[in-house]
């Protein structure tokens, strides 16, 4: 395992891309944080200084390639190349499509897919040249199966999937050193869901279950260990929903027209004055950090079996097939 990386990641101030810079600098990593939040990012350079690792703190916008370029160069000149990029930036609308006005609708696909093209792009520019180094996309299970009240979200997680399986033909096809891969997410407890706009009744939450943001963290830094794989799968919950979004999609459509709706949705009425970081950063609108964990620390989960087994998927194939030779044995002597 490397380690004393120059890591970089978008979408650092808080949920996962916090939680994951924190991991990175534990490990002794020099990590660069990107993000709009100025007291997020404040924040988010003490823990992982704290955790042991250098960090230099960038408020970027990452829609703005050129802002998103010029960080990468700053991150360079202040750690040297960078080993690996994290694109982990979004915003989000909870809302029915026809209740998103179109230029919000443009904000959210140039800050969640357009963003992680911009975050690839600056890494390709500079990995590219020394044939070394690993692009990390965080996606979701969202990226294979749309749900209701999230047009905006899905459609942009489904994009970064197609660029990315676009992207890593490109460079097999070069034989470049260089690798992407992508993480899909489950439902997770992070602070979205009391800054993202919303015009639900009633306040948003995570489909269940719901997972710490720590167990999704873990994922990435191993994805950055070992990006030749193409796709890894977070909980047992998008391994799931994707397997029956493969199987049965129309099913799966009856069925989140049924539920979508109230799944998404606690009990109490959404907070009016509730902030909306789709133009401007939550955080700073509010004079507060937010963190890396929402309002679900009771109903969250910090471990996940799925995530074992999708990191040792070799051992586990030969466990199986040692058991499976073990029981034709056991039956050729039977006979």
């Amino acid at each position: 395992m490397e380690q004393g990386r120059v890591v970089v990641v978008t979408g650092a101030s808080g949920g996962i891309g916090r939680a994951a810079a924190r991991e990175f600098g534990a490990r002794g990593d020099r990590v660069a944080l990107l993000a709009r939040g100025e007291k997020g990012l404040k924040a988010a350079s003490a823990e992982v200084g704290q955790a042991g690792g250098q960090v230099l703190a960038l408020p970027v916008d990452v829609s703005d390639y050129q802002a998103v370029d010029a960080a990468a160069q700053q991150v360079e000149d202040s750690f040297g190349p960078i080993d690996v990029w994290v694109n982990d930036a979004f915003t989000s609308i909870f809302a029915p499509f026809t209740d998103i006005e179109p230029e919000e609708f443009d904000r959210v696909t140039s800050v969640t897919y357009l963003g992680y093209v911009h975050g690839t792009r600056a890494a390709l520019n500079r990995m590219l040249q020394r044939d070394r180094g690993a692009i990390v996309q965080v996606g979701s299970a969202l990226a294979y199966r749309g749900i209701p009240l999230q047009t905006a979200y899905c459609g942009a997680k489904h994009a970064i999937q197609g660029f990315t399986e676009s992207l890593r033909c490109e460079l097999l096809h070069s034989k470049s050193n260089v690798h992407v891969t992508m993480v899909q997410m489950p439902g997770v407890n992070t602070p979205q869901f009391d800054w993202v706009l919303s015009r639900l009744p009633r306040k948003a939450q995570p489909v269940a279950p719901i997972y710490q943001p720590e167990i999704p963290a873990k994922a990435v830094i191993y994805a950055a260990d070992h990006p030749r794989r193409r796709e890894y799968w977070v909980g047992g919950s998008t391994v799931g929903t994707l397997v029956a979004n493969k199987f049965a999609p129309g099913l799966l459509d009856r069925y989140l027209a049924r539920t979508g709706f109230q799944s998404q949705q606690g009990e109490q009425p959404r907070d009016p004055d509730q902030p909306a970081n789709l133009w401007v950063a939550a955080d700073d609108t509010e004079g507060k950090d937010f963190g890396a964990h929402g309002r679900f620390d009771r109903k969250a989960t910090a471990r996940s079996p799925q995530l074992w087994a999708s990191q040792h998927h070799g051992l586990l194939g030969a466990a199986a097939a040692a058991v499976a030779a073990a029981g034709l044995a056991a039956l050729a002597r039977k006979r």
